[in-house]
C-alpha cells in the first residue's frame, strides 16, 4: 500500500499509552451513546453493496469517532468501515486506526444486545491498543480495553477490574463461536479430538473479549472477516496474554493487508 507519514513518534513513550487508551475509551463510550439513541427508535435497515446491513447507528457513530480520532492523533490514517464502503480508503503506514462503528449489525437489528463499537490502533501490523464497547449489556454497558505491554481491563456494572486469559480448566475448553456467521460442520471438524466442556454462541467482537477475560478459552473463526471487525478485540486479547493466529500457518494475524480482509483464524491464550 502507499505510505503516509504519521504524526505520532516512531516509538510511543510508555507513559503515554494508558492516557491514549483512556481517551479512546471515552470516544468509544460517546459513540455507544449515539448507537443507543438509534437503538431506542424504530430505525430503518438498508443493504450495502456487499449485502451486509447498515443502519443510521453505524453512520452516526462513525461520524463521531473519525473526527475525534483525527483530533486526538493528527495525521494518523483512519480506516473506518462505512468510509471504506463509500470508497474512501486512506493510504496506511506503520501506524493507523481501524474503526468498526457498529460490529454486529445483525445483533443490533435483532435487538439481542450483542453489538459493539470497536476502535483499534495498529502499529507495525499488530494491534497496539483497542477498545470494545457493548453499550446494551447491563445498565452501564460493558467496555473492554487493553494495550500491549500495559494489560487489559473491563468496566461494567460491577466496576472496573483487570482481566487476563486463563489456563484451560481440567474439564476442557469453553469454546465461543459466531452467532450470525456459523459453519457448524467446519466447527465440528476443527474441534474434533479436543476436550470441549461447553460451546456457546456470541455476537460481534465480544468473543475475543470473552477469551481475554478468562470467560472462554477458544474462538475459532472459520469464515470471512474484515480487519476492522476484529482489531480492537485482538488488541484487548493480546494485552490480556492471548493471541490471534492464522489457521493456515499458525502465524500471528497481521493488519494492513491488501483489501483489509482476514484469513480463517483462531483466538486463544498465548501458548
Amino acid at each position: 500500500m502507499n505510505q503516509k507519514p504519521s504524526s505520532l513518534p516512531a516509538t510511543l513513550p510508555r507513559e503515554s499509552v494508558p492516557a491514549l487508551l483512556d481517551a479512546v475509551a471515552q470516544i468509544t463510550r460517546d459513540a455507544g451513546r449515539v448507537v443507543m439513541e438509534v437503538y431506542a427508535t424504530d430505525f430503518a435497515v438498508r443493504g450495502k453493496g456487499d449485502a451486509s446491513p447498515v443502519t443510521e447507528a453505524d453512520e452516526r457513530a462513525e461520524r463521531l469517532i473519525v473526527p475525534a480520532l483525527a483530533a486526538l492523533t493528527p495525521g494518523v490514517p483512519i480506516v473506518a468501515e462505512e468510509e471504506v464502503a463509500a470508497g474512501r480508503v486512506p493510504a496506511v503506514d506503520r501506524r493507523f486506526w481501524l474503526v468498526d462503528p457498529l460490529d454486529g449489525t445483525k445483533e443490533f437489528v435483532g435487538r439481542n444486545g450483542e453489538f459493539t463499537v470497536n476502535v483499534a490502533l495498529i502499529d507495525g501490523g499488530a494491534p497496539l491498543l483497542g477498545v470494545v464497547f457493548a453499550p446494551a449489556l447491563g445498565a452501564r454497558g460493558r467496555l473492554f480495553a487493553g494495550a500491549f505491554g500495559h494489560g487489559a481491563w473491563v468496566e461494567d456494572d460491577a466496576g472496573r477490574r483487570d482481566i487476563r486469559c486463563r489456563a484451560v480448566p481440567a474439564e476442557g475448553l469453553t469454546v465461543v463461536a459466531s452467532r450470525s456467521h456459523g459453519d457448524a460442520a467446519a466447527l465440528d471438524a476443527f474441534l474434533a479430538g479436543r476436550r470441549v466442556a461447553s460451546l456457546a454462541n456470541a455476537g460481534s467482537s465480544l468473543k475475543l473479549c470473552l477469551v481475554a477475560a478468562g470467560e472462554a478459552d477458544l474462538y475459532p473463526r472459520l469464515g470471512r472477516t474484515m480487519e476492522w471487525d476484529i482489531a480492537a478485540g485482538h488488541a484487548v486479547l493480546r494485552a490480556a496474554g492471548g493471541e490471534v493466529t492464522r489457521l493456515d500457518d499458525g502465524r500471528p494475524l497481521r493488519y494492513g493487508k491488501p483489501g483489509f480482509d482476514n484469513p480463517h483464524f483462531v483466538a486463544a491464550a498465548a501458548g
